[in-house]
């Protein structure tokens, strides 16, 4: 089943690509792969929570935070290059807000990779860095 297809059959519609706050590109194509920009959890151009994993936000809250982050680099991959044309995702890094003493940071960006198996099934599999930063 097409990546399309797998999104329409789990409700989800990608979001619009939210315009860069600096000076870069949301997506860049280098050969076969394409590479995002950073992201924020962001809804409709607004940021849905701010505030350190551990504290201010709920590590259950911030998987889904990471979900979204994962939505919206998709969104950028398919203004790109059209979402049916991934083959594969080969590498997530996640940097995640994180209070003294947290250390669920993979609890947290497995939001982002359980949405790419979804997505992508097998194809959606992939390496993956998950940092906390203060």
């Amino acid at each position: 089943m097409a990546a399309s297809q797998r999104l329409a059959a789990l409700g989800i519609t990608l979001p619009t690509v939210a315009a860069p706050a600096g000076s870069y590109l949301p997506a860049r194509r280098s050969g076969s792969l394409v590479f995002t920009a950073g992201q924020l959890p962001l809804v409709e151009g607004s940021l849905v929570a701010t505030g350190k994993v551990g504290a201010a936000v709920d590590p259950e809250q911030a998987r889904q935070l990471a979900r979204q982050c994962a939505l919206n680099a998709l969104a950028e991959v398919h203004a790109l290059v059209g979402i049916d044309s991934v083959v594969g995702v080969v590498k997530v890094v996640g940097f995640v807000a994180s209070a003294p003493g947290f250390t669920g940071q993979p609890g947290v960006l497995n939001g982002a990779s359980e949405l790419f198996a979804e997505v992508f099934g097998d194809a959606g599999r992939h390496a993956r860095s998950a940092v906390g930063v203060a």
